[in-house]
């Protein structure tokens, strides 16, 4: 008899596929929720039962989370690898794609070193509901805690409905005449909209790329290496790096932005060394589960990607600490309960 039914193959990718982006902790929704439903979810859907499928399941369907990321960046990484490419011809880093490209590697070898001695451990003996619960609670202490931080030491940095460069002009001009307010202004809008992507391409955002290229060395290393911490269930790769982004000075949107291009590699890779192991028993009777999996995880993931690449251009991850902190704590209660 399968280990996982089509409908909890199908419910569960389509809850990896949106919150492995949202800064929510798929891993840790993909233990927690199992255990809360109880019966044959919580049986078949247990990462640390001996000889389950589950954990392959869960990585795998990863890649199409990794191909939606690659689908939605397209133009990005079609930038990116053929400046990877330039430099590796010319042996030199002289534009904003080759600059990013290489930090991307840079930020990728610590989490890609760690994950590969200590994931599966990690995984299969914190894999357990109530130790998944705790780290999503400190998931939500720590994301509300780097926002509580960052308006304290800068305040009004994050972006907002009204141009931060057409405020500071209007300061500069204070003394001056009305006519003369309104030209700076104006004239301050129309930089932006030439360094700006449209409301509709924020996937293609060149002068995004440009700022993340500028990032030091130091600063890409350690905002990667801060995926390390979801390997803890519960810690959201996502949020533990726009937090570490957020905490560099980044504002929210490309905090954001160069978290889902660092996670798209890292994803990539995990999920394509699990897939071999379908081929043998732990693939026995769920390659179609994977597939249908895999499917809604792809579509839920893109459609996330839409959302939250819009949302973070004027919010912040308040309310994502608000719910993983309440969740944490009501699953704790509710798994100490039965």
């Amino acid at each position: 008899m399968s280990h996982l039914t089509y409908l909890q193959a199908t419910l569960i990718g389509l809850l990896q596929g949106v919150s492995e982006l949202f800064p929510v902790s798929s891993l840790g929704h993909s233990i927690i929720i199992p255990a809360l439903i109880g019966g044959d979810w919580a049986r078949n859907l247990n990462m640390a039962a001996d000889k389950s499928p589950y954990l392959s399941f869960l990585v795998s369907v990863h890649v199409a989370t990794a191909v939606a990321l690659i689908v939605f960046y397209r133009r990005d990484w079609a930038r990116i690898i053929s400046g990877l490419v330039s430099s590796i011809r010319n042996r030199s880093i002289s534009t904003s794609a080759q600059r990013l490209g290489w930090l991307l590697i840079a930020a990728t070898i610590p989490v890609g070193l760690v994950g590969l001695a200590l994931e599966h451990v990690i995984r299969t003996t914190l894999g357990r509901p109530v130790v998944a619960a705790l780290f999503l609670t400190a998931n939500g202490v720590l994301l509300y805690a780097v926002e509580k931080l960052r308006n304290r030491s800068t305040p009004g940095s994050h972006r907002t409905g009204v141009p931060a460069a057409a405020a500071t002009v209007h300061e500069d001009v204070a003394g001056g005449t009305a006519a003369d307010e309104r030209l700076a202004v104006e004239g301050a809008a129309a930089t932006i909209t030439v360094t700006t992507a449209a409301p509709g391409d924020v996937e293609n955002d060149p002068a995004a790329d440009d700022r993340l290229g500028r990032l030091g060395w130091g600063e890409t290393i350690g905002i990667g290496a801060a995926q390390i911490l979801a390997l803890l269930p519960g810690i959201s790769r996502s949020g533990a790096t726009i937090a570490a982004g957020l905490v560099r000075g980044l504002d929210h949107e490309d905090s954001a932005r160069f978290a889902f291009l660092l996670a798209t590699p890292v994803i990539l890779a995990a999920g394509l060394l699990k897939l071999p192991e379908l081929a043998g028993p732990e693939g026995n009777g769920i390659l179609g589960q994977v597939a249908a999996g895999s499917l809604v995880a792809g579509v839920g993931a893109y459609l996330s990607l839409r959302f939250l690449t819009r949302y973070f251009h004027t919010h912040t991850l308040t309310p994502f600490a608000i719910y993983c902190t309440l969740g944490g704590l009501l699953s704790l209660g509710w798994l100490a309960l039965t």
